[in-house]
């Protein structure tokens, strides 16, 4: 349906790889260094009292500036660089990846029985310009009992999960409602993407 030329995602993410290849937008992966103790390109600690949606734009603004740094150190063929950032918040608590699985129990405690918001911010960057948008979406958890949460958590899908769960695996079955984007809430929201592909000239 689109015509787009190959671009760099700036994710390891595959379920953002598998949303791009659904959509036919062909790319290669630069991966962005997460260690802290070997220098992270990227923190992604929240600021004090930073809001959830100012967090998540800076913090994808952040990955597709290193990526374009990396990309010019490594002397690679200049393309367009996607970068995304997703998080969940509950009021103004926002709930990154979980430490643990204790951490992730946590989370899922918290948002049983409640609607939060799952906002995925995506940053597309060329030698055109940057151009940004913000998916805002509320997904709403049915109430959740204690061992329900630690069975889920033992399957290990919690793991880095924004929030601590994957709206396309297992978790589908604590969600009666979305309000938004389904692929948002995956981490990629689609009509977003292909919007901001569009602006920039690559159709």
């Amino acid at each position: 349906m689109y015509r787009f030329p190959l671009i760099y995602l700036a994710s390891k993410s595959p379920r953002r790889r598998e949303l791009l290849e659904r959509i036919g937008v062909a790319h290669e992966v630069i991966r962005l260094r997460e260690h802290p103790e070997r220098g992270a390109d990227v923190n992604e600690d929240p600021l004090p009292d930073e809001a959830p949606d100012v967090y998540v734009q800076r913090v994808a603004d952040l990955k597709a500036e290193a990526a374009f740094r990396r990309i010019r150190m490594r002397g690679l063929a200049p393309r367009p660089v996607l970068a995304a950032d997703t998080t969940v918040c509950l009021g103004h608590r926002i709930f990154g990846k979980p430490a643990d699985d204790a951490d992730a129990v946590r989370m899922l405690s918290a948002l049983s029985g409640h609607a939060h918001e799952v906002l995925t911010a995506v940053v597309l960057q060329s030698a055109a310009g940057r151009s940004a948008v913000l998916s805002r979406n509320t997904v709403r958890f049915r109430a959740l009992d204690a061992d329900e949460i630690r069975a889920y958590v033992a399957t290990g899908e919690p793991r880095d999960k924004a929030g601590g769960y994957a709206i396309q695996g297992l978790a589908q079955a604590f969600i009666p409602a979305i309000i938004g984007s389904y692929s948002g809430v995956m981490g990629l929201p689609l009509s977003e993407t292909v919007g901001l592909l569009r602006e920039l000239g690559h159709h």
